[in-house]
């Protein structure tokens, strides 16, 4: 299975898929978060962030590009692009020091930074039916597929 869409009916479903993404990702990874504005990408990092064992609140980080969440053995970099005018900010900012083997990059708009942010593990496609949000997490590599294969497994 390299691919598996759900249908999510409110907020607060998008808030336990990303728990329980939480529960079978480990560092490194990258995930990448796409969709429309008000999709639920931040919602379902927020879910993720919280899974892992962060208390307090997850904002966006649209204006400061990177909001790091420190957990004992690893660091959490939810990056946002959309407001990025030039990928080559990314370079400016090192961008490449934040992805180590103890980090995980949640990265929203990740098209934005083609070329310069590394390849997903899982890339996750958000998206509106009505009241519904249609979430597709594709694993783009081994990692990936046994994420969603753990994932896949809890849903049944």
């Amino acid at each position: 299975m390299t691919s598996v869409t759900l249908h999510l009916r409110n907020e607060d479903e998008t808030v336990t898929l990303g728990a329980a993404l939480a529960g079978v990702m480990k560092a490194p990874c990258v995930l990448y978060l796409s969709g429309d504005l008000g999709a639920g990408k931040t919602t379902l990092s927020r879910g993720l962030i919280q899974g892992l064992g962060h208390k307090g609140a997850v904002k966006s980080p649209t204006y400061a590009l990177v909001e790091p969440y420190e957990f004992n053995d690893m660091v959490v970099y939810h990056f946002d692009l959309y407001r990025l005018l030039d990928p080559e900010e990314l370079e400016f900012m090192g961008i490449r020091d934040y992805f180590t083997d103890n980090s995980i990059g949640l990265i929203e708009w990740p098209d934005r930074g083609f070329g310069l942010i590394p390849e997903a593990d899982v890339a996750i496609l958000m998206k509106y039916d009505g009241m519904e949000r249609i979430i597709t997490l594709e694993a783009k590599t081994e990692k990936g597929y046994s994420m969603l294969s753990c994932i896949n497994n809890e849903k049944k």
